[in-house]
């Protein structure tokens, strides 16, 4: 990746099939950082990425961060070995030295686009003579090294796409490799690196189909045999547009402040492209891996859908509240939130004891869809007592007192542990014990006494969630106040 920025949807899809590659075939999977482009780099964006990738759980083996036998991970800390490729291919007279000046070269661009034509350089320097460059070397003009691009290029077969070639010399300009401050530019870099770096398998974006034959070309001329290259489709809107990047809608940081899990994001980049033998949400890391086939591939736009995040994140969540070390975590992490919510509400410590908060998750299981969820105000009766009237409640049964004193009846006599099954019989049957009071209506009235609100799970629930000695207080306040 370049260090323009954020990783975002798109750069964790390319690493993703890159990672999983990698593991499937027991191989290195690699991060190098692209910052070629020095005007263009965002400081702290390197260690970002890497942290991003940390965080989705695919961490590189090798990296700017983890080092490795082929550093440095940089570009910019490989200058010297860039200097020593090009001078080679001026050796060969495979590359040669450009004196264009970035007037000409914009009145060339601005010339073409007034003839309706792409622009493209017009080769001006590679027929300078060794004298003539000599020449203006000793005058001190400064000067980019441009690669020479040769006529009739080979076809390739390319992972996805199948075999391809594109004649790069019939439609582009001799190419610069490498600029006058000494940084190297895209082509050289990646194929330099690749070769020295021992890299095999290359899976990239789509946009760099067209520029491969350019990079077989520079792999020929320096006699080195060249990766496999795979060209991912582009990922796109449901609609078929490209990804927003206007309000961070589509980088990761964004997703893990908003209490995503990197597994759901995993899934849902995955279930919406292409690579694996079917669509089917739930599937974990492992589960991606064994069921990868880059084969499987195919050459459409993967469509994602963000709408359907949530659902996807739902399922993870419930596979991490089933799974006993992992419910211990997000235990932590609910108390955590409980107190930056409710903190200055004197929230009582004992919703903050484990067993507590491993209850709610348990009982919400399959209903939330984010961990964060469980301390909006729909869930504000977990943490913080509601303030409810007797006149409240009289408006929805004037039994107030009798369903109060049959449902404390029915907490004092409960000996074994609350179940939601049972309660829901024994409600039944209390509501037959009042005099003209429906039992939605009583449902209604225990509802408000427990929550303070007219919605929410069942009041069964609420109760197996609050426990008994709660749920009695909660009725006595009410029933007092």
């Amino acid at each position: 990746p370049t260090t323009t920025g954020f990783l975002h949807l798109g750069g964790l899809r390319t690493a993703l099939y890159n990672y999983i590659f990698a593991k499937k075939h027991q191989g290195t999977f690699i991060l190098r950082v692209e910052d070629t482009d020095q005007n263009r780099v965002v400081p702290g964006a390197a260690e970002g990425i890497e942290d991003m990738l940390d965080w989705a759980g695919i961490p590189p083996d090798e990296s700017p961060g983890r080092g490795g036998p082929a550093g440095p991970y940089v570009q910019s800390l490989r200058l010297e070995l860039y200097r020593r490729a090009s001078a080679a291919l001026l050796d060969s007279g495979a590359a040669y030295r450009c004196f264009c000046t970035p007037q000409r070269l914009e009145l060339l661009r601005r010339e073409a686009l007034r003839s309706q034509q792409t622009p493209r350089y017009d080769n001006r320097c590679r027929h300078l003579t060794p004298t003539e460059v000599s020449q203006k070397l000793s005058l001190g003009l400064d000067c980019v090294i441009r690669f020479r691009l040769e006529k009739g290029v080979e076809p390739f077969q390319d992972l996805v796409y199948g075999w391809n070639k594109h004649e790069v010399a019939e439609v582009e300009g001799d190419p610069v490799i490498l600029k006058g401050d000494g940084f190297p530019t895209y082509h050289l870099a990646n194929v330099v690196d690749d070769h020295y770096m021992g890299i095999t398998h290359v899976l990239r974006g789509t946009e760099w189909l067209a520029s491969t034959s350019k990079h077989l070309l520079l792999y020929k001329a320096f006699g080195w045999e060249p990766p496999q290259f795979g060209h991912l489709p582009l990922l796109l809107n449901k609609d078929g547009g490209k990804l927003s990047k206007r309000q961070g809608d589509i980088f990761l940081e964004r997703f893990a402040r908003d209490g995503f899990l990197p597994e759901a994001l995993l899934d849902i980049v995955t279930n919406c492209g292409s690579g694996f033998t079917e669509k089917q949400m739930g599937r974990t890391l492992e589960e991606l891996i064994s069921q990868f086939e880059v084969g499987r591939i195919t050459t459409h736009s993967a469509l994602l859908d963000l709408e359907a995040l949530p659902e996807f994140n739902r399922v993870h969540l419930t596979r991490r509240i089933e799974n006993q070390e992992l419910r211990q975590r997000l235990v932590r992490e609910l108390q955590g939130l409980v107190e930056l919510v409710y903190g200055d509400q004197q929230v009582d410590p004992d919703v903050l004891e484990n067993e507590y908060v491993e209850r709610v998750l348990l009982l919400r299981k399959g209903h939330i869809s984010l961990l964060k969820n469980l301390v909006s105000s729909d869930y504000s009766y977990l943490w913080v007592r509601p303030s409810v009237s007797r006149q409240q409640l009289q408006t929805i049964s004037a039994e107030v007192d009798e369903i109060g004193k049959l449902v404390l009846g029915l907490m004092m006599r409960q000996t074994a542990a609350l179940t939601v099954e049972e309660l829901n019989k024994d409600l039944r049957s209390l509501q037959k014990q009042t005099r003209e009071t429906k039992y939605s209506s009583m449902m209604q009235l225990l509802r408000l006494v427990l929550s303070g609100q007219q919605h929410g799970p069942s009041v069964a629930e609420m109760m197996v969630t609050l426990g008994a000695e709660e749920v009695c207080g909660r009725i006595h306040r009410a029933l007092s106040s």
